[in-house]
């Protein structure tokens, strides 16, 4: 028999009272789901739902980094798409404020969690480009493509304009790999060594190219590849 309004509302309560007294880790993956849609679906029970969701997506990464459409296809109403993306944004924003306005190689850790939060999940594999100034600066952050790194000298092209665009001196070239393994491939160093060769005439460095997936993260230049 499902809770009553009243046996849920006190199973919330004293989930908010650990979350208040605890913090984040005081409450498992799915419990912190199971808030997340009550606030959505109030006066109803929410806690079989959550487990669902965890368990079907793998986790709570890969649930709150699915797409819209990806949630609606699950049964997923609008309102409880936006209570996970919410949580989403919250927790990008929050790992994004500690590398703002610091020089972006001396808060390494730091960019690692979030490409890690902002990437590992995806179902798609997505190359992003972080333009650095003189002084390793973020300029910009920028999704360049989907897909794979094939094609490498399209996309080189398209990487040292928009370096030359922004006035940008240096370049961190980071993508994911939706297999959940980090290892970079032979077209990844195929790329970054393209981009190395076309950067090098131009006056843009390029940093590292680092690749993240579920399973970790690795960093082409730590490996000798750069």
């Amino acid at each position: 028999m499902a809770d009553s309004p009243e046996s849920s509302a006190g199973h919330r309560a004293r989930l908010r009272e650990r979350l208040f007294d605890g913090g984040g880790n005081a409450l498992l993956d799915h419990e912190l789901v199971e808030y997340l849609l009550a606030l959505a679906i109030p006066r109803r029970d929410t806690k079989a739902q959550a487990k669902q969701l965890v368990a079907r997506f793998g986790g709570i990464g890969p649930l709150l980094s699915a797409d819209a459409e990806m949630l609606r296809r699950e049964g997923l109403s609008d309102g409880v798409i936006g209570a996970l993306k919410i949580a989403e944004a919250s927790a990008l924003r929050l790992l994004e404020t500690r590398v703002e306005g610091r020089p972006i190689l001396s808060s390494w850790d730091a960019l690692g969690d979030y490409l890690q939060a902002a990437m590992a999940h995806s179902p798609v594999e997505e190359v992003r480009v972080l333009f650095l100034n003189a002084k390793n600066m973020l300029l910009a952050n920028e999704a360049m493509w989907r897909g794979s790194v094939d094609e490498a000298s399209v996309h080189v092209r398209e990487v040292i304009s928009r370096a030359i665009q922004l006035g940008a001196t240096a370049i961190i070239i980071v993508h994911n790999h939706p297999s959940g393994d980090p290892s970079p491939s032979s077209q990844d160093i195929r790329l970054t060594k393209d981009l190395i060769e076309a950067g090098r005439h131009m006056r843009v460095t390029v940093h590292d190219h680092v690749i993240v997936g579920n399973q970790g993260r690795s960093s082409m230049k730590a490996m000798g590849l750069i």
